[in-house]
């Protein structure tokens, strides 16, 4: 044992440093490492405490090159808190060496890394792994990034993402679960419970982290890191349950959002990070400022960077992301009398909790293990998962005919920017993915068809007719080379092979950081050249079908019309080619359920379907049948209705459902109702089916929404097979926070729709009574 080491460990012998057997996170105020904690507070400098609340990116560490590193110095200063943006074991392990060697008080640092929808094993982007709507797998998918990134020595993952967003401008709808708070809330349980496990001192569990807190989906103009504003009474009924979910689940950190919340930045809001996370809702992990979020204060004129560093601190903010103003100005404003020693004490405490967790203290090389990773990251059995995940995901949008599922004979072209192209596949926030490893659609297509069918390829078009703007979309390695030749020489090219064929795939749509952070569109339609390309496939008259790639909601207008089939694939992740294919080809039946409204155009956004009625309603004929009525809230230009709804998904079988039934009319407080229907599966094939279940309060002391989706489950059905669906209604589902933001279920009259998607009009009623 090391002198340094040896020392420490004789100052803390009467708490047993090393010998935490706590195994879950604590949800209640208690901690149990705290005389554990406060021991180690009490022999810490002022400039160690602030270390701990650093958090720099990994910067300049290389393996081999970590004693020479300007972090390392601070590192082993006692400067620094936790790292991340590193991967791999060596480097983990030699910059963990420094911290626990070579810094006076040997504290272990916390590894953090963006694992959004997978590690090196990546699946769908969430808001396609939202489309699946199967919670046990989605789980599961965090249970396995999870092991993965424990394998490399990452023991913390700023996931998962749950701002509710109604606005695809916003490049990072992608990153989220969709428009609805309850589907989002559910995702935000499982995701959590994957990463963390039910033992977070386990070495194949990690630390999660919720984000951005709160409202980031919602910033005026779909613009990224704009300013959100909206009243209390809708934070607290559309936007705030799922970060509230995940804190119920237990997770150990939440991320402050970039956007302000009543005029103050949440990175320095109090009311937002103490009065409700902590005094409300009882969270009492530690929280993280985004990237710089703390400096940025200073641009929406909150002071300077001492100023806006003591107001994040004072407000809840424990841990600062790479912007060093804790480090740099916090004991000036000790000094200076303008924050408390206890402030300071207090988020450090949090740090070592969190530490504590982990099981750091105990063995702070415990993921450091360099046999793992071999055995444990990109295997054959995560990649088949991967497959399988990708294609559960995508929503079948179109098949007029029944074009789709293909067959594997005949000569099949294959045609478009993104049919080849590896590195586009995992899609955004990706950052561990080995995008060279992903399998794109031409290989894949290949690959499943086998010598069954002839596959042509063309490239047909270029991303986009501005370069700059391809430019722009294709960043972060994830290019699409341009080949030399003139775009009407590659429509040529296209255009010659679809003749030759019997189908056509056209592989189109956004690039992969073309939604994403950062990656706000006011036009949401298909790029022109792409377009221009699938106009010339169609006037072939072959059969065409769309395989989508997206990370948002598009405008498909013309494209709904005019194209037999559309798959939306998403980015499927690692094994994207193979997924698409089983798709396409019937290996798999489609079943995914979007997540997000389509709009008919971008002057319809924000659009969502549990909306509030006006007092001038449309009513319900007209909007169905787009008409027009002067004085009633709709557009001269375009129907109120989406393209796609809320919950929309065709299957290559069809499903009917039998009226809902409920097993009483009347429901008393604190009892239930039962909810009934018949489905059957009447088509061809054997698929699964998204019932899903919502309710309307149809009188309330405040407006409430026309439909609010309370309930779903995804169901396997064999062909033929008829299966009696049931769900239990409590109180708990009617509650909504009322003008004084108490959590209520007010006695009247409710509807509940069972359903396809939101747009179901199958409907029965009841009453909730005052006994």
């Amino acid at each position: 044992m090391k002198n340094g080491m040896r020392t420490l460990a004789a100052v803390l012998l009467t708490v047993s440093l090393f010998g935490c057997q706590d195994k879950q996170l604590s949800t209640s105020a208690e901690n149990p490492f705290e005389k554990k904690v406060d021991s180690i507070l009490a022999l810490m400098t002022l400039e160690e405490k602030l270390g701990q609340l650093n958090l720099p990116s990994s910067g300049d560490i290389t393996t081999g090159q970590a004693q020479s590193s300007d972090i390392a110095k601070k590192i082993e200063e006692g400067k620094v808190g936790g790292l991340f943006n590193i991967k791999s074991v060596e480097k983990i392990r030699e910059v963990q060496r420094i911290a626990v060697e070579k810094s006076r008080l040997k504290i272990p640092l916390i590894f953090g890394m963006d694992v959004i929808h997978g590690y090196e094993t990546t699946f769908p982007i969430p808001l396609g792994l939202s489309a699946s709507w199967d919670m046990e797998m989605i789980e599961k998918t965090a249970r396995m990034a999870a092991q993965e990134a424990t394998a490399d020595g990452i023991n913390w993952t700023f996931s998962p993402m749950v701002d509710v967003s109604r606005d695809p401008r916003w490049g990072r709808v992608s990153e989220g679960n969709g428009e609805d708070p309850f589907l989002g809330g559910e995702i935000a349980k499982a995701m959590v419970h994957g990463y963390q496990g039910s033992d977070l001192t386990a070495d194949n569990t990690m630390m999660s982290c919720v984000k951005h807190f709160a409202l980031y989906g919602a910033p005026e103009g779909g613009r990224d890191y704009n300013t959100v504003d909206m009243s209390r009474i809708r934070m607290y009924n559309e936007y705030l349950y799922p970060y509230k979910a995940a804190v119920d689940a237990g997770v150990g950190s939440v991320m402050a959002s970039f956007n302000e919340i009543d005029g103050i930045p949440a990175t320095g809001n109090r009311w937002l990070l103490t009065e409700l996370l902590r005094d409300d809702w009882g969270f009492n992990g530690f929280v993280v400022t985004d990237y710089t979020g703390i400096n940025e204060m200073i641009e929406h004129g909150m002071g300077d960077l001492q100023q806006v560093s003591a107001l994040a601190l004072k407000a809840g903010s424990d841990m600062d992301m790479v912007g060093e103003g804790f480090l740099t100005t916090l004991s000036k404003s000790l000094e200076e009398g303008t924050l408390s020693i206890d402030v300071i004490d207090t988020a450090v405490k949090r740090i070592l909790t969190a530490k504590y967790q982990l099981g750091l203290f105990d063995d702070p090389y415990k993921y450091c293990d360099v046999s793992r990773p071999e055995k444990e990251v990109f295997t054959a059995e995560n990649r088949a998962f991967a497959r399988k995940v990708g294609a559960e995901s995508m929503v079948l949008m179109k098949n007029d005919n029944n074009l789709l599922p293909l067959k594997k004979e005949g000569t099949i072209a294959l045609v478009g920017p993104l049919a080849n192209t590896a590195v586009n596949m995992a899609g955004t926030w990706s950052v561990a993915t080995k995008q060279d490893k992903s399998n794109p659609l031409l290989e894949g297509l290949k690959t499943v068809v086998g010598d069954n069918a002839k596959v042509l390829y063309a490239k047909g078009s270029n991303v986009d007719y501005d370069l700059e703007f391809e430019k722009n979309v294709t960043m972060f390695g994830k290019a699409i080379p341009r080949d030399g030749r003139t775009d009407k020489q590659l429509l040529d090219e296209a255009v010659a092979i679809a003749k030759q064929s019997d189908v056509v795939i056209a592989a189109i749509g956004e690039t992969a950081e073309m939604s994403g952070e950062s990656s706000s569109r006011t036009n949401l339609e298909i790029p022109q050249a792409q377009k221009d390309l699938l106009n010339a496939l169609l006037k072939t008259g072959k059969p065409v079908v769309v395989v989508l790639f997206t990370g948002r909601p598009l405008v498909l207008t013309e494209e709904s019309k005019n194209v037999p089939a559309i798959l939306n694939v998403w980015f499927p992740g690692s094994e994207a080619g193979l997924a698409i294919s089983d798709v396409l080809f019937g290996d798999v039946n489609p079943s995914g359920k979007l997540s997000a409204t389509f709009p008919r155009n971008v002057g319809q956004v924000p659009i969502f379907y549990n909306h509030k009625n006006t007092g001038r309603p449309l009513n319900h004929e007209k909007t169905e049948n787009c008409q027009f009525e002067k004085f009633r809230s709709n557009y001269l230009d375009v129907c109120n209705t989406p393209l796609y709804p809320f919950g929309y998904g065709l299957s290559y079988t069809t499903f009917d459902y039998a009226q809902v039934k409920l097993n009483s009319q009347n429901m008393s407080k604190n009892g239930s109702i039962g909810v009934s229907v018949d489905v059957t599966n009447s088509g061809n094939y054997d698929g699964k089916e998204v019932i899903q279940l919502y309710i309307r309060d149809l009188v309330g002391s405040v407006t409430r929404p026309v439909k609010e989706l309370k309930g779903f489950q995804k169901v396997s059905f064999k062909k033929g097979e008829t299966r009696t669906i049931t769900f239990t209604i409590t109180e708990e589902d009617l509650k909504f926070y009322n003008y004084d933001l108490n959590f209520v279920a007010e006695p009247g009259e409710f509807q509940v729709f069972v359903g396809t998607n939101s747009d179901t009009k199958n409907m029965a009623t009841f009453t909730l009574t005052d006994n």
